[in-house]
């Protein structure tokens, strides 16, 4: 009797071992941090073979919506506060975990041949592209950024604007030529093939671009979410940020 309880409890302990080595991590991160995100996964998972971890690349606003509504996160990384606001408000985020941990900052770009070198000259286009200000934090700046020199509701009226679905899609448009320009992040600017940057957007005209980055409520219960949570913030990963054009927050 005892030997069957004990070969009870040791398939136990070793079936939960095992689920714990292969615990999935979701995480939601606005789109502008792909590629340096993909890069920190890796890093991380070179020395946590077990972890599999599946992001999920949108705008802040969308993802935000997303896990509102009961898609898996464990993590989710903003580029706007006001979306990390919201998930708190609604108290799906651990509680003390979320903070700033980078920065970006928010240019106009195209081609070189486009005549636009500063706010005030973009009314003279005829297309230009955003993230659609309602869930795309870039669009949300640039919106900002325009509205403070008083040409936005112009370019909205003359109906000049492009909405994108997120930053990315607004620096493809501006790369394939298919407008005249776009507000995107420095960050983004530096992964176009033809677009070139044409002004960096003074930073007075907006927020500050920051990226808050958080446990949600079911990720503070995973200690695989909690390792990767530290690593984010850890030398490797901002050396990695730093790497694509953010600027970490020290």
């Amino acid at each position: 009797m005892k030997k069957l309880m004990f070969t009870h409890t040791l398939l136990f302990l070793l079936f939960g071992a095992i689920s714990v080595q292969a615990e999935t991590i979701y995480i939601s991160v606005a789109a502008s941090m792909t590629d340096a995100l993909n890069e920190i996964i890796s890093d991380f998972a070179a020395n946590h073979p077990d972890a599999k971890i599946l992001p999920n690349f949108a705008s802040s606003g969308s993802l935000a919506k997303q896990i509102d509504q009961g898609a898996p996160a464990d993590l989710y990384v903003s580029a706007n506060p006001k979306w990390m606001k919201f998930l708190v408000e609604k108290q799906m985020i651990s509680t003390g975990t979320d903070h700033v941990f980078a920065y970006n900052q928010l240019v106009f770009v195209g081609s070189e041949q486009t005549k636009a070198k500063e706010m005030a000259q973009i009314t003279e286009l005829k297309r230009i592209a955003i993230g659609s200000p309602q869930s795309v934090p870039a669009g949300q700046y640039a919106k900002q950024a325009m509205e403070a020199v008083g040409i936005y509701s112009e370019l909205e009226n003359t109906k000049k604007l492009v909405m994108a679905k997120d930053v990315r899609q607004a620096l493809l448009y501006a790369d394939r030529g298919e407008v005249d320009g776009s507000f995107v992040y420095r960050t983004d600017a530096m992964l176009a093939q033809n677009a070139k940057i044409l002004f960096t957007v003074p930073d007075d005209l907006y927020n500050r671009v920051a990226y808050p980055l958080a446990l949600t409520t079911a990720g503070a219960e995973k200690t695989t979410a909690k390792e990767f949570y530290d690593f984010l913030v850890g030398e490797k990963a901002t050396a990695i940020l730093e790497k694509y054009g953010f600027e970490p927050a020290h």
